[in-house]
């Protein structure tokens, strides 16, 4: 981590990872801890009112027993119908679309991030609810795998038939719809997806590498993240102007891959040089 990190960002992080490391990490907590870290405005009673948005929502929906259609179906008129909330095309523009606390006070956002919010009020109120992670489309799924019903909260919650998975998945990617896909994802998967999604809108704001930097840092404290995030974090530090912290941390990358890759270690050790010189 980086040793100018502010009081409040350390406190953030150290909660972060606690709750990521925890037996049955909270999405929403860790969704909330995450737009902490991007809005300085937003604090502990701003995180808890959003629980408290989140518990209401969830006590608006009707009694309605029944298979995973009916729960479907009861989200997407609560959510979708009456509260309004939906995406835009516009919203891939924007990095409050990444921050639930701000996509739940402008009940627009993300696919992901709109399925945070059905995930959460439908878990509050006793559905059998899951996000699946569709590549390049973020949905929801309630039920067993045989009885799976799809729903699509950036469309205002429709609920998919068949063809329309199939559609979302081959609109995004050109590949067909596997099996595979449809799986349910977890809290770490989600918190990840949601990280990758923030350095991707930075990639093309140079400006923001704030921004992308406390992405990775977070995306580090998940138990599991790709090995090559550290030497992308390196990478980035040099970008910034900070050449020592960056040659270390490509030294340090560079003595993990040497024992896969001598020659991949070898390239890396020539960066960490080159950005040591640029200190001359």
């Amino acid at each position: 981590m980086s040793p100018h990190l502010s009081p409040r960002s350390t406190e953030l992080r150290r909660r972060f990872a606690e709750e990521a490391r925890s037996e049955r990490p909270d999405l929403a907590r860790l969704c909330l801890l995450l737009a902490a870290q991007a809005d300085d405005t937003l604090d502990d009673a701003g995180m808890d009112g959003v629980e408290i948005e989140l518990d209401d929502m969830a006590g608006q929906l009707p009694f309605r027993p029944g298979g995973p259609r009916s729960w479907a179906t009861a989200l997407g008129e609560l959510l979708g119908e009456r509260l309004g909330f939906h995406g835009v095309a516009a919203d891939y523009q924007r990095l409050e679309s990444s921050l639930l606390h701000e996509v739940v006070r402008r009940r627009r956002g993300l696919p992901i991030l709109l399925s945070v919010v059905w995930m959460e009020v439908a878990r509050r109120a006793g559905a059998p609810v899951y996000g699946v992670a569709l590549p390049g489309h973020f949905v929801v799924g309630f039920g067993e795998p045989d009885e799976q019903v799809l729903a699509d909260p950036f469309g205002s919650g429709r609920v998919l038939a068949g063809a329309d998975a199939e559609l979302l998945v081959t609109s995004a990617t050109g590949a067909r719809l596997d099996a595979s896909m449809l799986r349910p994802a977890g809290p770490l998967e989600v918190v990840l997806r949601i990280l990758n999604n923030i350095r991707a809108w930075v990639a093309t704001r140079p400006e923001h590498s704030d921004v992308a930097l406390w992405a990775m840092d977070l995306s580090l404290l998940l138990p599991s993240h790709p090995a090559r995030l550290r030497y992308e974090r390196a990478q980035l530090l040099v970008q910034r102007g900070e050449f020592v912290t960056g040659a270390v941390e490509l030294e340090s990358y560079a003595e993990v891959v040497k024992a896969v890759d001598a020659d991949a270690a070898e390239r890396v050790l020539g960066q960490a040089r080159a950005a040591r010189a640029m200190l001359n």
